[in-house]
């Protein structure tokens, strides 16, 4: 069913996803310049609904690092037991503490995969990845070498997308991985929680835990999304481990 050549791979591919909410709960907990630096930021966004700075600034924030920050990333891998049966283990990392979180992603990609490492995200190279480096590099964490190199281009990058791989070379749109679950026939992750509530979830319901499960959740449609791609059969839901 998988060649041996895709297994030798495989050991070395992580699926990850991050889930990031606005660094403050509101733009007047932050401190004055950077609230000064998110005026200037907010008059460039798109902005139909006229909001103000202080109510765009929970609605947006959390996509920019700058702005936000990280409290989960979600982790799977495959692998194969004894008996030469694929199975999928899906866990995250998940905290108030965005260092402590930063710092458990970065002992598991120590530890386990480097030097040798590909990472698999949707929309990995505009977001999880920078975003990572970023906050990484905000926190006075060292950057694993295998998740960035300086000397890499944009396109060097070894790392995996699937929203790439599914462009085909186009530039235009973005596609939503739930909208290729949706033609590929892949049980939704959204059906508890969506992306877009994700900050309110966090600040307004103390939502963390509802967040990790959402974020294990993506990480298991992406890999299902990935075998597609590779013309391999999905998991069924007996081969998936999710590990809290």
């Amino acid at each position: 069913m998988h060649s041996l050549e895709f297994r030798a791979f495989a050991k070395h591919l992580l699926f990850i996803d991050i889930e990031t909410v606005a660094g403050k709960s509101t733009f007047e907990e932050l401190p004055e310049r950077l609230q000064n630096e998110w005026i200037r930021k907010a008059g460039r966004l798109k902005n139909e609904a006229e909001l103000t700075e202080a109510e765009l600034y929970p609605e947006r924030a959390a996509i920019y690092a700058e702005f936000g920050k990280i409290v989960v990333i979600g982790v799977g891998f495959f692998h194969w037991d004894e008996h030469d049966q694929l199975t999928f283990r899906v866990r995250s990392f998940h905290g108030h503490d965005e260092a402590d979180v930063l710092r458990q992603f970065c002992e598991l990609i120590q530890k386990r995969y480097s030097p040798k490492l590909t990472l698999c995200a949707h929309n990995g190279r505009e977001f999880d990845y920078p975003y990572l480096c970023r906050r990484l590099m905000v926190q006075g964490i060292n950057i694993p070498k295998p998740l960035w190199n300086p000397n890499w281009k944009r396109y060097d990058n070894p790392h995996l997308d699937t929203m790439e791989l599914w462009k085909f070379g186009d530039y235009k749109n973005f596609t939503s991985l739930e909208l290729l679950a949706a033609l590929f026939d892949i049980p939704s992750s959204k059906e508890n929680l969506s992306g877009d509530q994700v900050n309110s979830t966090y600040y307004q319901h103390d939502g963390l835990t509802a967040i990790a499960e959402y974020c294990r959740e993506d990480v298991i449609v992406l890999a299902q999304l990935y075998l597609r791609f590779n013309q391999f059969p999905t998991l069924s839901e007996d081969q998936i481990f999710r590990l809290v």
